[in-house]
Formats: C-alpha cells, structure tokens, sequence
C-alpha cells in the first residue's frame, strides 16, 4: 500500500486489530440471520509525511451509508462545545449577517444551529441522509454530498464562498485526504479561515487509544502530517489550539496560501516541536502499541469473564464505535455484557456489529439494576456518570478500559 498523501510506500506497522465489520454497521433484527461484512483493520505509518493510516479495504461510501446512525446531539457535552466554538469565532473573525458559514460532515445540524440562531448564513454538507434530513428539519439548508476539489468548485460557482469552513472529526474520515483539503482551498474566501478539529495522533499512542481505530477513520492525525497535507493543498496553517475532547483532539486553523494574511502564533512551532521531542518523526515510537493495546483487551475481558464465573450482572452504556472496536479486538460476546444501552433511537432496537450484542432503552438499566456498567465512550464518563448516578444506589459499579482497567463505585 501506498501513503495516501505523498505516496510512500508503506511498511511500518502501528497496529493489527483482527478483522471487524464496520463499527456504525449497527444490526436489523433480520440481520441477525444474515453473515456479516467484515474487513481486516490494520494501521500502518508512512515514515516519509509521518501520516498514519487504516490499509485500503472498505470504501467511504460503504462506511457512511443512508442509515448512518451516529448523530451527533445525542450528546449534551458536545452541544456545549458547538455553541462555545461558534461563539468564539462570532467574535475572533468578526462574522455577522453579511458572512457565509459552511459546515463540512454537519451531521444533525448540531453545530450550524447556533450560526442559524446568531442570525449568520449557513450551509451544511454532509454525505449521510439520516443526519442530513435531522439538519433540515432544523432549518439547516444541507447539502447532501461527499466533499471534494469539484464540489468545492461547484459552490464557488453559485456564489457560495465561505468566510468560515468548519470541520469537526471529518479529516480523518476521508480516503483522499488531498482531495478533501483542495476543496477548502477552493471553497474559501481569499481572506477566509478554515477550522479543523481531529483526535490527536500523540494523545491515541501516550494513552493507548486504539478503540479510536475503526474502520472510518481512514487517518490519525498530528500537527506535522496535517501541515505538510495542507501546504501540499493550497492551505496554510496559522494557528492551533489543544481541546479535551475526544480524549485530546486539536482545533488547527488555516487559511488560504496564496491570499491568507494571517500571522502564524507561537503555538504552532510550539506543537511542532512537543512532536518532534515526544518522537512522532521516529519508527520506534510506533513499535510496541501493539503490545500495550493487548494488554489493555487481555485486562477488560479478564474482568468480564471474572464477572461471569461470579454471577454478576454487566451491561455497557453508548454504542459507540470505540466500545465496537473494543468489543470485536477482545471477542465480548453477549455473554460476558448482556446489553447496550443508548439514548439514540437510530441505534436503540438494534444490535452491536459483530458481537451482536443488543441495544436498549435507558430504561432498561433501572429495571435490570445491574451490576457493573461499562461506559464504552471513556471521553464522555463524567458525563455519563453523573447521567447514571442514581445506579449507585443498588451498588452498581461503573468501568471503563481504555487507557487502563478503572472500577469506580
């Protein structure tokens, strides 16, 4: 395989998690009595751009289908970071009325809603219908398309440049990440700025995130491949912020190369650096994840079958697609966790891909009481925590498994 940026060859393994269907290939009751897709998931690292990335299998319009069923309002902390992200650039790139605001992979209309509120023109693309039809009922004008170099050039011709390009989690999800990048390129004003938020490469290796690895994420991303993509793409980078999010993402700003006027900040050399110093640049700092990641699995389905030998109860909280990763690397079957609950009605009545395990109402843990609950998405637990509180009361126990194994009363 070759580097999907600069074309390398790639011979370096991050790591090999077996073969997996999709983590959002969320099962149908006659899907049950049907054999399941599923793909290896392997992670190599170009050791030219230093761009790590999923091996080509499974294609993009396969992994984010018309029944896509990650909807990103079902979470009340990313809410919260949307509508603080969008005041914040109201203010730092002085938008008003007469500013055009687009969001690429919009999803539900989770973010655009509050540009909507602020009395801003807003536009959405986003690929899957079940988000985008969400969008719409909100009055989000969504576009419903993968985007790229010509749909980029095609909103340019309408008159639909934008002065704010927006795109949260969607730069690892692209197979032609230059494809993709050419098209902000395009999109921008010759003044415009670009906002990119992605999980961060070094926070995944420093604290054994390989749940994030799942077959829609095509790239995992650090500051220094990101700028060497954007600079080959007609994008410059000029600014970057750290965010807990997602367990460490970053928020890189750029602007266009060939009109942006934008002084870059300290924090990018800063960043750069921290990278250079923690080895990101270095073969070895990949060898040995494979190793730490095991361990961590070993440690998780050790506890559940110890769970199971003493008659306890455990179900799991959020069908993410982090918890299917974890579920399908360690073979959890029903077994060992009983069921899934989520808030999502998309995904409630279904069941997990590949381990099949099914996904309930909330109500369901207040009626089961059970005895443990794993919280799958390990970057929401407070959240989560504070939602299910009240399960402290018969004694239930809460864990997570990523970075290590915690069982916390």
């Amino acid at each position: 395989m070759k580097c999907r940026h600069c074309a390398a060859e790639l011979a370096l393994q991050l790591i090999d998690l077996g073969s997996s269907p999709p983590s959002n290939a969320y099962l149908t009751q006659e899907g049950l009595q049907a054999p399941e897709k599923t793909y290896p998931l392997r992670v190599l690292v170009c050791e030219k751009c230093w761009l790590v990335q999923t091996q080509d299998f499974a294609q993009a319009d396969e992994l984010f289908c018309d029944e896509y069923a990650y909807f990103s309002s079902f979470s009340t902390s990313w809410l919260s970071h949307a509508e603080a992200f969008v005041a914040e650039m109201v203010e730092r790139f002085n938008l008003g009325p007469k500013s055009h605001v687009v969001e690429i992979a919009s999803n539900d209309g989770y973010l655009l809603q509050y540009v909507r509120s602020s009395g801003i023109p807003c536009l959405g693309v986003e690929p899957t219908a079940s988000t985008a039809k969400v969008a719409r009922f909100k009055g989000i004008e969504t576009i419903e398309s993968f985007f790229g170099a010509r749909v980029g050039s095609e909103l340019v011709a309408q008159g639909r440049s934008a002065d704010l390009l927006i795109a949260n989690n969607v730069l690892a999800h692209v197979p032609d990440i230059n494809d993709f990048v050419r098209g902000f390129a395009r999109l921008l004003k010759p003044e415009g700025v670009s906002t990119f938020e992605f999980p961060h490469l070094l926070r995944l290796l420093e604290h054994t995130q390989f749940d994030t690895i799942y077959h829609e994420h095509f790239s995992y991303l650090s500051l220094t491949a990101v700028k060497s993509i954007f600079e080959a793409n007609g994008l410059k980078v000029f600014d970057v912020q750290e965010w807990p999010t997602h367990g460490g993402s970053l928020r890189v700003f750029a602007q266009r190369s060939d009109t942006g006027r934008r002084a870059c900040t300290t924090a990018v050399d800063s960043l750069l650096e921290r990278e250079a110093v923690a080895g990101l640049m270095r073969a070895d700092t990949y060898r040995g994840f494979q190793h730490r990641a095991e361990k961590v699995k070993d440690d998780f389905i050790a506890f559940l079958i110890d769970c199971k030998r003493r008659g306890k109860r455990v179900a799991a909280y959020g069908a993410a697609a982090k918890g299917n990763t974890l579920m399908n690397f360690g073979g959890c079957r029903g077994d060992l966790v009983q069921y899934v609950v989520d808030r999502n009605p998309a995904k409630v009545g279904r069941f997990m891909p590949g381990s099949r395990i099914p996904i309930v109402v909330e109500a369901t843990l207040w009626q089961d009481q059970p005895d443990y609950v794993v919280i799958l998405p390990w970057n929401l637990r407070t959240e989560v925590s504070v939602q299910l509180d009240a399960a402290r009361d018969w004694g239930c126990q809460f864990v997570t498994a990523v970075p290590s194994l915690e069982v916390n009363g």
